[in-house]
């Protein structure tokens, strides 16, 4: 039948969108994080909850793009971007990769600290995976040499 409304599902006792119902799984089951101070250094992410090994700890409902820049480009934008870029943002080589998020909503992947004894990887996908159990109010690290494939020197 032309117009009919399809019955939106029951969630306890009212009735919830598909995507509330979306999202209410996505706190329930994926949101692991928040940001605190790092004792290693200035800000860092931390569990709210044991996170299993395997899991992705960082996972979204929406899956932003990268944008390749030339730093030719960058240099046109105002120092105080440029430098929010290079803070932020992936460089390799003459490439800069800027999120289609833009630089006014941040990924909490931003945040994570180096460690050369890391719980965590990023993927190829660029996806993290836990590499063991983290515990709650642990915070989580990444080898940035070993994700970026270059040696970073503190």
């Amino acid at each position: 039948m032309i117009g009919a409304r399809m019955p939106i599902p029951l969630v306890g006792s009212y009735c919830m969108s598909a995507l509330k119902k979306k999202l209410f799984k996505h706190l329930d089951q994926s949101v692991y994080c928040r940001l605190g101070i790092s004792p290693v250094h200035g800000i860092g992410v931390f569990a709210i909850r044991a996170i299993p090994k395997g899991a992705h700890p960082l996972q979204t409902m929406s899956q932003p793009k990268d944008v390749k820049f030339t730093r030719k480009e960058i240099a046109e934008l105002p120092k105080s971007v440029r430098q929010q870029i290079n803070i932020f943002c992936y460089h390799h080589k003459d490439e800069v990769r800027v999120s289609t998020m833009g630089l006014n909503t941040m990924d909490m992947a931003f945040y994570l600290n180096h460690s050369k004894s890391p719980n965590l990887r990023m993927k190829k996908s660029g996806d993290f995976e836990a590499l063991r159990p983290i515990k709650t109010g642990e915070e989580l690290m990444m080898d940035y040499d070993h994700s970026f494939g270059e040696k970073h020197v503190f």
